[in-house]
């Protein structure tokens, strides 16, 4: 019976984030009427992720709990390359450094989420911190092809680093993780998903909440023109450092959570297609929108892990065919595009007063 009611619900649910997606992209063209539609279909959205692991089998909620962890990353590369400018491949240095970090805290530690999410995050941050000589100087596809070598070197080093990280066989039957003091482990997928549903939720709302603040306004002022901020007497320099730290920070507390969801970790889940999934995913949601970032990367991480099925060995193949079409006819990949000037002629009326001006401070008169 449950098996029936989960095939039953199962196309509801995915409507439901579908049109999530749809709403994040779409609400930013319009203007007066936008906040209470948004509004809805972000309730809308999150009744039917509450309302998921009641509808699926267990298997899929294990995928949805693991995907709301990348979703996380996704929020943090989209704080990267939409709101900062910054393009980065590298965010799953953090990622698996909080990973790494929340499952040896879990068995030296504490035992308790928030304390693993802590020190992952911490971890991920000082990860940022060491490669800031790298990443502050650069810019564009330098900096792109920077970050995505330091993803690499990390997955490296996880893969050799065997005392710590298990080497590429990984770190298994990781203990389960108390979501607070005194209350019981997390022993069942439902239990882990919801724990990973409500952190991501926090953790998002605080980020959207710090770019609603002065600190957003100048992480987009810099995008948009950052040598008039510097001109302005801005720390540009600073403000870089801090997006790429605070970036860290969260891709850690992501990491923390996969390790929650599934009890195991290797560097396989840290490799460069793990990199491309991100981006791709905060393509299609929209480069600017945190939560569009979110929504785009479950939505590709579901896509990747049911349609991939249909297509044995050809993942690689559909996954940089979805890119080329994400990155060129979607409109938010359009609109990221910096919009090219246009030369407008005066208007006849303009004309005269702009000869008028001429002559005054001039003294010639055409």
């Amino acid at each position: 019976m449950r098996e029936r009611a989960a095939r039953a619900l199962r196309p509801a649910v995915a409507a439901v984030v579908l049109a999530g997606l749809v709403a994040v992209r779409s609400g930013r063209r319009a203007v007066g009427d936008v906040r209470a539609p948004r509004l809805a279909v972000a309730a809308a959205v999150l009744a039917g992720l509450v309302a998921a692991p009641w509808a699926v089998d267990d298997y899929t909620v294990a995928l949805l709990a693991r995907t709301l962890a990348l979703g996380l990353v996704a929020v943090s590369v989209a704080l990267l390359t939409g709101v900062a400018g910054l393009p980065t491949l590298g965010q799953t240095a953090p990622y698996a450094a909080g990973a790494y970090a929340g499952a040896v805290a879990g068995g030296q530690l504490s035992d308790v989420g928030p304390v693993h999410l802590l020190v992952a995050a911490v971890a991920g941050a000082a990860l940022a911190v060491v490669a800031l000589p790298l990443v502050l100087p650069a810019r564009g596809v330098v900096l792109l092809m920077i970050t995505l070598a330091i993803g690499e070197l990390a997955v490296i080093l996880a893969g050799r680093w065997t005392s710590v990280t298990g080497g590429t066989d990984g770190l298994a039957g990781i203990a389960p993780t108390r979501p607070w003091w005194g209350l019981p482990v997390l022993a069942t997928d439902r239990a882990r998903y919801l724990y990973t549903l409500v952190a991501v939720a926090v953790l998002a709302g605080l980020v959207l909440l710090v770019l609603r603040t002065r600190v957003g306004l100048l992480l987009r002022a810099g995008r948009a023109d950052e040598a008039r901020l510097r001109a302005s007497g801005h720390r540009v320099p600073s403000h870089v450092a801090g997006v790429h730290i605070a970036a860290g920070a969260v891709a850690g507390a992501a990491g923390s959570l996969l390790v929650t969801a599934q009890q195991y970790v290797s560097p396989a889940d840290f490799g460069f297609d793990t990199s491309a999934l991100l981006l791709l995913g905060v393509v299609v949601g929209g480069t600017a929108s945190v939560g569009g970032a979110l929504v785009g990367a479950v939505l590709v991480v579901a896509a990747r892990d049911w349609l991939f099925g249909a297509l044995p060995g050809q993942g690689p193949l559909v996954l940089g065919l979805a890119f080329v079409v994400a990155a060129h006819l979607l409109p938010t990949a359009r609109s990221a595009r910096p919009a090219a000037r246009r030369y407008r002629p005066a208007t006849p009326d303009a004309r005269p007063a702009d000869a008028e001006r001429r002559a005054v401070t001039t003294g010639v008169r055409a």
